[in-house]
Formats: C-alpha cells, sequence, structure tokens
C-alpha cells in the first residue's frame, strides 16, 4: 500500500497567527486530514508543527511506509538533514519530528511545489478563517 502525507503550515504576519493543515493518503484516496489552529507562530514553526502532526496522524494509522511533501524547501532539506537546524525553536521541533520518523521502517521527506500541495494549503486557511470569525 501507498501511503502519501501533504503537509502546510502557514501564519498571517511572520510571526503571527498560524495553522497547520495535512492530509493523509492511501493508494490516492483522501483517508484523513489534520486542519488546525496554533495560535502566534513563524511560518518555519507552523511548517514543523504540520509535519509533525502528519508523522503523529500516519503512526496513529499504523503506517510504516510513508513519503511526506512539503512546501516548504528549507525544512525539507533540515529533514533530510542538507541544511543545518540553527533556529532554537525549530530545532526542538525538529528533533519531535526526527524521533517520530524512527518508529517507520520507511520515511522520505520531498519539496512540492505550492500548486502541487492545495489541500494542505486549503486546510491551513479554514483553520485561520474559523479562527479570525
Amino acid at each position: 500500500m501507498s501511503y502519501k502525507l501533504f503537509t502546510d503550515g502557514g501564519a498571517r504576519g511572520n510571526p503571527g497567527p498560524a495553522a497547520i493543515g495535512a492530509v493523509l493518503y492511501q493508494n490516492d484516496q483522501e483517508i484523513a486530514t489534520v486542519s488546525e489552529y496554533i495560535g502566534e507562530a513563524t511560518n518555519n514553526q507552523a511548517e514543523y508543527r504540520a509535519i509533525l502532526a502528519g508523522v503523529e496522524l500516519a503512526l496513529e494509522k499504523e503506517v510504516k511506509d510513508l513519503e511526506c511533501f512539503l512546501d516548504s524547501e528549507l525544512i525539507v532539506e533540515q529533514l533530510n538533514q542538507r541544511y543545518k537546524v540553527k533556529d532554537k525553536e525549530l530545532a526542538k521541533l525538529f528533533v519531535k519530528v526526527w524521533n517520530l520518523t524512527l518508529k517507520f521502517d520507511k520515511i522520505s521527506f520531498v519539496h512540492v511545489r505550492l500548486e502541487k500541495n492545495k489541500r494542505a494549503d486549503q486546510l491551513v486557511n479554514q483553520a485561520l478563517d474559523k479562527q479570525a470569525n
């Protein structure tokens, strides 16, 4: 079985009100989502919180082999250990995500353009819009 996770995080203002979105697919069928307001955060913190929530969701569904798609090149490069994590707050989130990755048989992180990540982006905006009302 093929599992794919698309995640996105965003802040209105940087930092500002922030939210996360995650979509888990099994064989290209959407099986679970996360759409959550997370309070004040930077864009990068929101991106990390989104991948963290998505990976936790996949573990709840007992997924062992996962392809993760993010539109944040920075986070992808850090998770693939090609860039160092210099920011202290991001480093804490990186460690949380990294520790969860050890529970998978196989996990990968791939950068995608925003156009390929529309559903996760939609979930971010839904949570932000709901909070604003």
